[in-house]
């Protein structure tokens, strides 16, 4: 499982700096414009993904600052949002490369911003989800770019395996 957690992560820079590039393309108003995706636009998209990473990581390593609402605007402009992305993105890495597989397997309790009650699962069920929800709204930016006439973008994992990712086909 470790080596598929550590895909994951490799695989979710790869995805962001794809989107990104996209996003970087657009107008100011295209970027902000509601298409109807569950935080609105690509700017409300692409801040939701890295406050969800920022909540999970403060939870898993107890360090960070996590903001205490989902919708919230970490940067107001798409290059500090760019910058802290890519910084996130390595955070995620060198976490995720700390890990072993005895770690994955403990049991690891937290409590959701929506539900504030504690919930306890295993490490390795947890990280299935985080990457999970990045895929899911990433899924959500690629539909609102495509939504604005912009060209569609290929994230899936398959591609990224046959490219930059070739060291996790083996």
């Amino acid at each position: 499982m470790l080596d598929h957690y550590r895909m994951f992560a490799d695989y979710n820079r790869w995805a962001n700096r794809r989107v990104y590039a996209a996003v970087s393309e657009l107008s100011d108003s295209e970027y902000r414009e509601d298409k109807g995706a569950f935080f609105g636009s690509l700017h409300g998209t692409l801040n939701h993904i890295l406050v969800a990473d920022r909540i999970w990581m403060k939870r898993f390593t107890n360090e960070g600052e996590a903001p205490s609402r989902l919708d919230a605007i970490l940067h107001e402009d798409l290059n500090g949002l760019t910058a802290a992305r890519v910084a996130e993105d390595e955070r995620i890495i060198a976490w995720i490369d700390s890990l072993d597989e005895e770690r994955l397997a403990r049991h690891f309790t937290y409590s959701p911003l929506t539900n504030p009650v504690e919930v306890t699962e295993r490490l390795a069920r947890t990280l299935a989800h985080f990457f999970n929800h990045q895929t899911h709204h990433r899924g959500q930016a690629h539909a609102t770019l495509t939504a604005l006439k912009h060209p569609s973008l290929t994230l899936d994992l398959v591609s990224f395996l046959r490219t930059e990712g070739k060291k996790w086909a083996d």
